[in-house]
């Protein structure tokens, strides 16, 4: 069997600890969504969860601003831009 030696960088550190991160968050989705089935106080030996049913009422702007005829001039005005850095890590 041969060794390969290689040396791990930055970037390689930050994708292993993403890609353990991703398995955690899929691992606690997969609870959380089983959690979810029963409305109201789960207790554990460690932590306690509540699990609460709501409705959210959004509203689509786009849809809102056509129906209304708003000129883009004007949402374009009233519109905050801010600037993203984004760094994206996927496995080679």
């Amino acid at each position: 069997m041969q060794v390969i030696d290689i040396a791990v960088t930055k970037v390689d550190q930050l994708g292993m600890l993403l890609a353990q991160i991703a398995d955690l968050e899929a691992q606690a989705e997969a609870i959380k969504a089983e959690l979810k089935q029963t409305e109201g106080k789960i207790e554990g030996n460690l932590y306690k969860a509540c699990v609460t049913l709501s409705q959210r009422n959004v509203v689509d702007n786009k849809a809102v601003f056509a129906e209304a005829n708003i000129p883009a001039e004007l949402i374009a005005k009233h519109t905050k831009t801010t600037a993203v850095i984004t760094l994206k890590v996927t496995a080679r």
